[in-house]
C-alpha cells in the first residue's frame, strides 16, 4: 500500500544530528538480523516507500535496500505524521482503512493482521489515544509491544505529547497554584499624632478627589452614626466605587475644641510663629478668657465621661507646653483608664504630687530595671514606696550613679570639723546643696524620659487638676489666654466637626532607565491613630495591595508609644460602642511595641505590611 509523498523542510543542526544518530542505530539493528521480519504488500523491486514501518522482506532478503531517511525531512510533514493523522482520521477514514480507532480503547485484542498492517504494531494514532486514556485514568488492556523500528520515533512522539500538554495553568487548575497568603496583615499601633501622610503607589489616587455631594453626605452620615461599609478584597474600578469614595470622606473627619476658622490650633508646641499676626481678641480681655476656659472645662469633662462610659476610645489635650493622651480601659495593653503626659517639668510633677496624683515614669523605670542585676535584695524596700518617689529616685539613679543619698543634712562636710579646718574653708549654703541634689531631676525636663503615666482613679484627679491649673494656659506670647486644643474621634460637648485636607498629585520620578510615573496622595492635619488605620484599610483594596507611606510625626507625642505595663489584660473590656471600626479597636488594644519611637515609613507589597520606625 503506497503512501502519499512528503514535503521536505529545513531543520536545525541539532535535529539533524539527532536524526543521524537514530539512523545509525537503525542500521546497526538491521544488520543484526532484523531483516527476517516480513510485511505484506512488499514489491519485488525492493523499493520501500517512506514509512515509519519496518523494512520489507524482499528488501531485507536482497540486502540491497537499507532503511534511509532524508535528514532534511520533517516527520510532521509526512502523510503518516502524528499531527496529520490526528486531524484527518475520523470514523469513516478508519473504516476505509479497515482499522477501527476505538479498538484499543475498548480493550479489544487486535488480530495478527491488524497488528502487522503497519509494520507489525498498532498505528501511532491508536497508541496516542491509548496514552490519553491512560492519563485520564481509564483502564485498558495491555496491547502488543511496539516493534523495534517504531522505537526510532518514540522521542518524536514524546515531543508531540509535550506540545499538547499546557505549560501554564490557571489558578483553578490546582491548589498548589493559588496565591500565597500575605505574611503580615497588620502593623503595630502608633499612638503619636501625625501632621502629614504621603501615600505613593503605581496606581492613581483619582478616586480620592472631587467627591460627589451624595458621597460626601454619605461619608458624614456614616461618621456620625459610626457605620462602616464592607469593601471587597480588590476593586477593579475605584473611581466608580461609591462605598470607597464615601468611606474615604468618613476617614477624614475628626472633632475639635476650640475651633477658630482663621487660626490653626494644631500643633500648639513650638508653633508661636503660626499664631503671630493673628487676630486674638481674648488676649487683652479677661472676661473673654474666662468664657473660653468655662466652655473648655465643660468639653473636657464631657470627654472624660464618654471615655469612662467606653463611648469614646481616646482623646488628646494639646497645650503650649505639653500634650496629654487619655485612653479607655483595655487600650494600649492597660486594664484601666490611663493617661500619658509629655514632656513634663519638675514644677509640673511637683504640682501633681501636691494634688495627690500618683504617677510613674515608665522610661526611667525601664532604664533602672535594665541596669540592675536580676534578683537583688537591697532594692526590695524601695519598690514598696509610692510611685512618685520611686520615679524620682529612679531618675536620679538612671542619669547619675552617685552616693549622695547617704550624705548628712550638712551636705557631707562633717569631716572638716573632725580635722579642725571647718572655719578655714567656705561651705556652700543649703540652697546650693539642695540644687546639686536635684540637678538630675531637673535634667529630665522637656526630654522624652520625663513622660509620666497616670492610671485608674487618679486620671479623674488629673482632669480636675488640668481644669484648675493656670499653667495650662499661656500667660504671655502669641497663645496667651487660649485654652488647650482637644482632639477626639467621636463627638462631645462643644466640639466642632473638622476635616483633614487631602489632595492627589501625579509626578514623575527619575529611575535608572528613565522616568517613572508615581501617583501620590497627601493628607494633612491632626492625624490620630484611628485615621491612619482607616485610610490604610481603604488603600488595601483600592491600590490592589501595593502602596508606600511616609509618616510625619509630631515629635513630642512619639513617646506615647511607650509601654506602660508589663502585665497582660486578663479580660478585655468591650468597646463595640466607641465609634471605631472593629479592626481598628483590635489593633489599638495590643500593647505598644515601638517604645519612644514612632512609625516613619509604612509599606504594603502583595497585601503584606512592612514598616520602619
Amino acid at each position: 500500500m503506497s503512501k502519499a509523498g512528503y514535503s521536505p523542510s529545513f531543520k536545525r543542526p541539532a535535529e539533524i544530528l539527532r536524526m543521524r544518530r537514530k539512523r545509525a542505530r537503525s542500521e546497526s539493528v538491521s544488520t543484526g538480523g532484523r531483516g527476517s521480519v516480513s510485511s505484506p504488500g512488499q514489491g519485488a523491486s525492493g523499493v520501500r516507500p517512506f514509512s515509519p514501518g519496518p523494512l520489507f522482506s524482499g528488501q531485507a532478503g536482497s540486502g540491497a535496500g537499507v532503511k534511509r531517511r532524508n535528514p532534511f525531512a520533517s516527520i510532521e510533514n509526512t502523510y503518516n505524521s502524528p499531527k496529520k493523522r490526528l486531524v484527518i482520521y475520523n470514523d469513516e477514514d478508519a473504516d476505509s482503512l479497515g482499522k477501527p480507532l476505538g479498538s484499543a480503547v475498548e480493550g479489544e485484542t487486535s488480530t495478527k493482521a491488524e497488528a502487522t498492517a503497519f509494520g507489525g504494531s498498532l498505528p501511532f494514532n491508536e497508541r496516542l489515544i491509548l496514552a490519553e486514556k491512560r492519563e485520564q485514568g481509564v483502564s485498558v488492556k495491555k496491547q502488543p509491544s511496539l516493534s523495534e523500528d517504531d522505537s526510532l520515533f518514540e522521542e518524536d512522539e514524546d515531543m508531540f505529547l509535550e506540545e499538547r500538554t499546557p505549560i501554564l495553568k490557571s489558578p483553578q487548575a490546582g491548589v498548589g497554584s493559588s496565591i500565597a497568603p500575605p505574611v503580615c496583615v497588620e502593623y503595630p499601633a502608633d499612638w503619636s499624632l501625625k501632621t502629614r501622610l504621603l501615600f505613593t503607589s503605581p496606581l492613581p489616587f483619582s478616586w480620592a478627589e472631587q467627591p460627589k455631594a451624595q458621597e460626601e453626605a454619605q461619608g458624614l452620615s456614616q461618621h456620625c452614626r459610626a457605620e462602616y461599609s464592607a469593601l471587597p478584597q480588590s476593586i477593579q474600578e475605584p473611581r466608580s466605587c461609591a462605598e470607597l469614595r464615601s468611606g474615604f470622606q468618613q476617614c477624614l473627619q475628626y472633632w475639635q475644641h476650640p475651633s477658630l476658622p482663621w487660626m490653626s490650633l494644631f500643633p500648639r508646641m513650638g508653633a508661636e510663629r503660626s499664631f503671630m499676626g493673628k487676630n486674638s481678641p481674648w488676649a487683652q480681655d479677661p472676661a473673654l478668657q474666662q468664657c473660653l476656659m468655662s466652655e473648655w472645662s465643660v468639653s473636657l469633662s464631657s470627654l472624660y465621661s464618654l471615655l469612662k462610659a467606653r463611648l469614646c476610645p481616646y482623646f488628646y489635650l494639646c497645650s503650649y507646653q505639653f500634650t496629654a493622651l487619655f485612653r479607655a480601659a483595655s487600650l494600649g495593653g492597660s486594664s484601666s483608664i490611663s493617661a500619658l503626659l509629655s514632656p513634663t517639668t519638675r514644677g509640673l510633677r511637683e504640682a501633681m504630687k501636691a494634688e495627690g496624683i500618683e504617677f510613674t515614669m515608665p522610661l526611667l523605670e525601664e532604664r533602672r530595671r535594665s541596669k540592675e542585676p536580676a534578683g537583688t535584695s537591697h532594692d526590695a524596700p524601695r519598690e514598696q514606696e509610692e510611685h512618685t518617689e520611686l520615679s524620682e529616685d529612679s531618675g536620679k539613679e538612671g542619669l547619675d550613679d552617685d552616693d549622695d543619698d547617704d550624705e548628712d543634712d550638712d551636705g557631707g562636710f562633717s569631716w572638716l570639723t573632725e580635722m579642725g579646718v571647718q572655719d578655714q574653708i567656705k561651705k556652700p549654703d543649703n540652697i546650693s546643696i539642695k540644687l546639686r541634689k536635684e540637678r538630675d531631676a531637673v535634667c529630665l525636663d522637656h526630654r522624652p524620659e520625663s513622660v509620666v503615666c497616670v492610671e485608674g482613679s487618679h486620671t479623674f484627679t488629673l482632669i480636675n487638676f488640668l481644669i484648675n491649673c493656670k499653667s495650662v494656659v499661656a500667660g504671655a506670647g502669641s497663645q496667651a489666654g487660649l485654652p488647650p486644643t482637644l482632639l477626639a474621634p467621636t463627638p462631645f460637648k462643644g466640639a466642632t466637626l473638622r476635616s483633614l485636607k487631602a489632595r492627589s498629585v501625579n509626578v514623575k520620578t527619575q529611575v535608572r532607565s528613565g522616568y517613572q510615573d508615581v501617583c501620590s496622595l497627601e493628607v494633612t492635619g491632626p492625624i490620630m491613630p484611628h485615621c491612619l488605620h482607616a485610610v490604610t484599610r481603604l488603600l488595601r483594596p483600592a491600590q490592589r495591595g501595593g502602596f508606600s507611606t511616609a509618616l510625619y510625626t509630631h515629635e513630642p507625642t512619639a513617646v506615647f508609644n511607650t509601654r506602660t505595663t508589663t502585665e497582660p489584660v486578663q479580660q478585655p473590656v468591650e468597646l463595640g460602642g466607641c465609634g471605631l471600626h472593629p479592626g481598628t479597636v483590635q489593633q489599638l488594644q495590643e500593647p505598644s511595641v515601638l517604645g519612644k519611637t514612632a512609625l516613619r515609613q509604612l509599606h504594603m507589597n502583595s497585601y503584606s505590611y512592612s514598616w520602619k520606625a
